[in-house]
């Protein structure tokens, strides 16, 4: 064999061989697999994070807002908060209202310098059977046109009752737990919390 004729025979090997190791090196190369992975994963799994994080912070919200109902539940049982009797204990809508707001603090943001979204409906009834048990959502939205602030007195039946509609943020999460829309909205972006008591106040006069 020529010289010429083996030296190209070897080139054309060497090449052939140098471009099977590169292909070799490339399919065995796994610098930024994880980068690629962490890319393709990250916005369902951060989306996750957060879903779950409000979920906790919406039941944590809830419970806030039962046990604030509870309390004040219990205070107006007693005799401790009145309404209309010309004693000390007596309190006014907007009294009662900054109390439960302060109770609540913590989770929700209510009061006259924010947007409210905190609804309050305080009621007496002749019997427990004329409770109502169903919420009042009309159309999607909140019916707050039967809400009203009168506590009976001593020995009556009443119902203390707080809506809240908090705001979902996640909206990998909002078709599952969003069933309130809000004026101006076409779909549901809030998830509507209630908290309720009843009772009979005790003999207190």
């Amino acid at each position: 064999m020529p010289v010429l004729s083996r030296k190209k025979h070897k080139n054309d090997v060497h090449r052939s061989n140098s471009k099977r190791s590169s292909w070799f090196r490339f399919r065995r190369n796994e610098n930024g697999a994880a980068a690629i992975e962490f890319a393709l994963l990250a916005i369902p799994f951060f989306l996750l994070i957060f879903a779950i994080i409000e979920t906790c912070i919406a039941f944590a919200a809830e419970q806030t807002l039962n046990y604030a109902v509870d309390k004040l539940g219990r205070q107006l049982r007693t005799g401790q908060i009145t309404f209309a009797t010309g004693e000390a204990t007596d309190k006014t809508e907007a009294e009662f209202r900054t109390m439960l707001c302060d109770e609540v603090s913590m989770m929700f943001s209510c009061g006259a310098d924010v947007d409210d979204r905190l609804f309050v409906d305080l009621q007496n009834y002749a019997t427990f059977a004329s409770i109502p048990t169903s919420v009042p959502v009309v159309g999607g939205k909140l019916d707050d046109s039967g809400f009203a602030f009168n506590p009976g007195g001593a020995s009556t039946i009443n119902m203390l009752r707080a809506y809240y509609t908090w705001k979902v943020t996640v909206d990998l999460f909002r078709p599952y737990i969003a069933n309130i829309t809000a004026d101006g909205e076409s779909q549901a972006n809030y998830y509507l919390i209630v908290a309720t008591t009843a009772y009979r106040n005790e003999a207190y006069e």
